[in-house]
């Protein structure tokens, strides 16, 4: 089958190309910029650019439009959120060009995104949920800095928002606060980039996921790890992940919240957990993850069983993957490492890595660890993920 993958700077693209080449498929890599690193694989057969989703939301339809055109039948599979938005409102056109697609109905990815109505269906399934306020203007920000309790955390309501005429921006990272008079200056520095921000009583733990592959609310395959370094030390992408069976309170509030939302594909769902206590709810990511390569070498194929169920509507239940599996983000640990000499964010109440404890973890080789971007066999995407890295930096500084 011929497939459009999307986001070719993401690792999870990487994944899914490997993947699905050696599946027998014909991939072709998309991306914003002029090349990316999924597109540098040996396994990717040709490449093509597409406008900005967020600066061109009609422009990027477009382009995936004509793209489809060569070859009806074409599977397209968006990496992020930022392109499986704009595929999903506009999937009656992508449909008429011919176009397979594996994702619940519209209503219900636009709900996976939305973190305020995900708590609140969670709360409603019995999952626990860190106590959570929802404010839009300033008088709702002061009530929610007499209310809250410290310490907390402020995150937009999703991590791309889409206004009325189709177009996205990028809404930003959570922000931590210590007090009502921090909260009352953070609303004030985030209410131009998201029109809703949760604050969220801070929950102690590691961040933990249960990542699944559905057919309309029904399970077909599941994958867990257990992370060992974030990229962000606060809790957010994992630098360095082994992969472990899935948590049974965590896989079952998982499972509770994918079915009524009537999942078609894959998603990933986080929480915080205490060792011993109960996992808390934080957000489902209703799309592939960045550490998809670890379930791609553990043998939880995701990648290929999507395209499997895109040819024949289903799959059969596959939940046996390889345990104490190690993959590592070489560019994820270095940026670990600068996150910890740069020192705990404003706010953030936990205690924080040590400097020397930490670059010695990540100078120490661990053997046997698989690498997201990095083969023997193909190690142009590693070279091209510093490469992405560094042009973002001199974009930002320029």
């Amino acid at each position: 089958m011929r497939i459009l993958v999307l986001d070719g700077n993401q690792n999870q693209a990487v994944a899914s190309v490997r993947s699905l080449a050696s599946a027998g498929h014909r991939v072709l890599v998309g991306e914003s910029s002029a090349w990316s690193k999924a597109g540098w694989s040996r396994s990717c057969e040709s490449t093509f650019q597409y406008p900005s989703p967020q600066k061109d939301a009609a422009g990027f339809i477009k382009r995936i439009l004509e793209m489809l055109t060569e070859k009806p039948g074409t599977l397209v599979l968006p990496m992020t959120e930022a392109t499986t938005l704009p595929l999903s409102a506009q999937r009656e056109q992508l449909f008429a060009a011919g176009a397979k697609l594996v994702l619940p109905s519209h209503a219900d990815v636009s709900l996976a995104f939305n973190k305020e109505e995900t708590v609140r269906l969670a709360a409603s399934l019995g999952v626990p949920v860190p106590k959570t306020t929802v404010i839009c203007d300033a008088e709702q920000a002061l009530e929610a800095s007499r209310i809250t309790k410290f310490p907390a955390v402020m995150k937009p309501r999703s991590s791309v928002e889409m206004s009325s005429d189709g177009a996205l921006r990028t809404t930003g990272r959570p922000r931590y606060v210590r007090n009502a008079k921090e909260l009352m200056a953070t609303f004030l520095q985030m209410k131009d980039i998201c029109s809703h921000i949760l604050v969220q009583e801070f929950s102690e733990g590691e961040g933990t996921g249960y990542f699944a592959l559905m057919q309309h609310g029904e399970l077909r395959a599941e994958f867990a790890h257990r992370r060992i370094r974030d990229v962000h030390p606060t809790g957010s992408g994992s630098a360095l992940r082994v992969s472990v069976e899935p948590d049974p309170q965590a896989r079952e509030h998982s499972l509770a919240i994918l079915r009524a939302l009537h999942w078609h594909g894959a998603a990933m769902v986080e929480f915080r957990q205490v060792p011993g206590g109960p996992p808390v709810f934080m957000e489902v990511n209703g799309r592939f993850w960045n550490s998809l390569p670890l379930a791609c070498y553990a043998g939880a194929n995701f990648p290929v069983w999507v395209a499997q169920m895109a040819e024949t509507e289903d799959v059969e239940a596959m939940n046996h993957f390889q345990t104490g599996v190690l993959c590592r983000w070489l560019l994820g640990d270095f940026r670990h490492l600068v996150e910890v000499w740069r020192g705990a964010p404003a706010g953030y109440p936990m205690p924080y890595p040590g400097r020397l404890s930490t670059l010695l973890a990540v100078m120490t080789p661990l053997p046997g660890t698989f690498h997201d971007n990095f083969q023997w066999r193909d190690p142009l995407p590693e070279l091209g993920d510093w490469l992405s890295f560094l042009e973002r930096i001199l974009r930002r500084e320029g």
